[in-house]
């Protein structure tokens, strides 16, 4: 007994300093405070296939928080992380009833990761599901509410997060589902992708469960009433219009049976080091939004610290 104690001390002290040193290799985030950086990640195509992807004000769809429809903003907080603007990177709430949901469905079918663990992920960690990626993403989320303000983690998240068939970010996901640039986005297709985050593959594509999405972005019309965030009569009119989607079907079959075309980048727009980020988890259902919190104001500034 004395031996598999020592044995497994030894083992996990090994572990311990394997950990150390790869939280200390891990890029640093304070180059993520200027909104002019571009950087370059590989993202995986609906065939599996890595592509090429940048996140910065070269990627033709980049959308600035300033052009950003609030209802957008809102939409995907109160749909993924009600608690955004109170937390620091990781919602202990969040967790807790995470574990208490999935032991009293024997599953692991709820998570618990923050918009700030999300934008983490998305940008810096691949897609392994290990207790070490995990605790990177933890450690990233935290030095990122360190370092930028809420609105630029929000910057990041929406320009980078899957909505479609090598669609990332909203600049590009509002063209492809209703031809138009974010800012004239409406309530109802603010909260229509906002609905589609938890798996625009599968369980949240609009044209395989167009009725599921529809369903979802229902309740995010309400929540964003219940927080004051659009009026009784622009919730009325949201939850009497369906989206126009017609023609997605012909985009996303092409989409699979075409290859990815992505811009050529030039050695000066990338770095020379890719980084592979992870796509949100497919058929896992988001975590009930917390309904108790009072929704913040809406930010007047991005230059502050508090946001």
């Amino acid at each position: 007994m004395k031996k598999i104690l020592i044995t497994m001390a030894l083992l996990a002290g090994i572990y311990a300093a394997y950990l150390i040193v790869s939280l200390v290799l891990l890029p640093s985030v304070v180059t993520l405070t200027d909104r002019k950086l571009n950087m370059t990640i590989t993202v995986r195509d609906w065939k599996g296939k890595q592509q090429s992807f940048v996140v910065g004000p070269k990627n033709r769809y980049w959308t600035p928080s300033s052009r950003i429809p609030a209802e957008m903003k809102w939409a995907v907080i109160l749909a993924e992380d009600a608690n955004f603007y109170k937390h620091e990177g990781i919602d202990v709430k969040a967790i807790r009833q995470a574990i208490k949901h999935d032991l009293e469905k024997k599953s692991l079918s709820r998570g618990a990761s923050t918009i700030t663990q999300q934008t983490a992920k998305n940008l810096f960690l691949s897609r392994e599901k290990t207790i070490t990626r995990k605790l990177k993403e933890v450690y990233l989320a935290w030095r990122m509410e360190q370092e930028l303000t809420k609105g630029r983690i929000l910057e990041l998240y929406l320009n980078v997060v899957e909505l479609g068939p090598m669609i990332h970010g909203i600049g590009n996901g509002s063209r492809y589902y209703f031809d138009k640039p974010p800012e004239a986005l409406t309530p109802r297709e603010c909260a229509f992708l906002a609905a589609m985050l938890p798996g625009p593959r599968i369980a949240y594509n609009p044209y395989r469960n167009l009725g599921k999405v529809l369903r979802r972005s229902d309740m995010i019309l309400r929540q964003l009433r219940s927080k004051g965030v659009i009026s009784p009569e622009e919730l009325q009119a949201a939850l009497a219009t369906e989206p126009n989607i017609r023609g997605m079907q012909r985009k996303v079959d092409t989409a699979l049976q075409q290859e990815a075309v992505l811009p050529q980048i030039s050695s000066e727009q990338a770095p020379a080091a890719l980084i592979t980020p992870a796509v949100p988890d497919e058929a896992v259902e988001p975590a009930a939004p917390v309904q108790e919190a009072p929704l913040p104001p809406e930010p007047a500034t991005e230059n502050g610290k508090t946001q």
